[in-house]
């Protein structure tokens, strides 16, 4: 994987605290914020994805009636013996 700099501006305040959750972590600043926007862009994907299937089974519908034939007919539903 290719990686790439980049320049974050951060207040001093949660900057200090993140500093101390990385060592906890034991990693990086740079290492914390890369897991977490990789899991950011993954649950992302996935959501796209099961999106996109929703979308698609909407789009077709579900057959509700089947072949439309009844298996019954109304003296069965109503016993008027």
């Amino acid at each position: 994987m290719e990686y790439q700099n980049i320049t974050l501006s951060i207040p001093k305040e949660i900057l200090k605290k993140v500093k101390h959750i990385a060592v906890e972590k034991n990693t990086s600043v740079s290492g914390l914020l890369s897991r977490h926007l990789a899991d950011i862009v993954a649950r992302d994907d996935t959501y796209k994805k099961a999106k996109a299937g929703q979308l698609e089974l909407m789009e077709k519908g579900f057959d509700l009636i089947g072949e439309r034939k009844t298996l019954w007919n109304r003296e069965d539903l109503h016993d008027r013996r």
